[in-house]
């Protein structure tokens, strides 16, 4: 890992993995809005916030997979290394589970939660997999840069008031369907609770 962040145009570079996973995001997203998911109003976020710096966080995680991708186009793998072996399963983990993000939210029917697929064993899987990607691709690649935006992206991500704004959103959406659904299931990723039987 050097403290020089390596710039080289290469067929060989991080885009391999972080443009396909930016395909798949681009197309969650209409797939949420035809669902009906709920997208509460910014001022909510904003509240939520205590201070700005807490806001900056929470929308740079979000965004985040946008300057990745591009600064991916300019790293190089380090192919043969350590690094590269050691990165791949876990990009490829990353990746995988930000397809079955996709795949669950297609095959979920309109107005009901997405409970089903890898929401049965998260409730924020698409975070999960963007994660696990962002930290597998500054790996194979020894990027402290790539890892610094992991790290951005991971802190946004995990910040009780991001989750509970997005999750009291459901819940307003949903109503005792997605009350039912977060008792039932662990926030990051688990064995989904057994349903109690009458």
């Amino acid at each position: 890992m050097s403290l020089i962040p390596e710039f080289e145009l290469g067929l060989w570079n991080a885009w391999i993995f972080m443009v396909p996973a930016l395909l798949i995001l681009l197309l969650c997203f209409p797939l949420m809005m035809k669902k009906g998911a709920p997208g509460g109003p910014v001022r909510a976020v904003q509240r939520a916030c205590k201070s700005k710096t807490t806001l900056l966080v929470a929308s740079l995680s979000k965004f985040i997979i946008f300057p990745a991708v591009i600064y991916s186009v300019f790293l190089p793998l380090k192919l043969g290394t350590i690094w590269f072996y050691v990165g791949l399963p876990i990009t490829l983990l990353g990746l995988v589970g930000t397809i079955l993000v996709l795949v669950s939210w297609a095959n979920t029917p309109a107005g009901e939660p997405v409970t089903r697929g890898i929401y049965r064993y998260s409730r924020h899987p698409m975070y999960v997999t963007m994660v696990l990607l962002l930290l597998g691709v500054s790996i194979l690649s020894a990027s402290w840069v790539f890892l610094l935006l992991t790290i951005i992206s991971g802190v946004g991500f995990t910040r009780p008031f991001f989750l509970k704004v997005e999750e009291a959103q459901c819940l307003g959406h949903y109503g005792a369907a997605y009350r039912e659904y977060m008792n039932r299931t662990p926030r990051w990723i688990g064995i989904p609770k057994s349903e109690k039987k009458d």
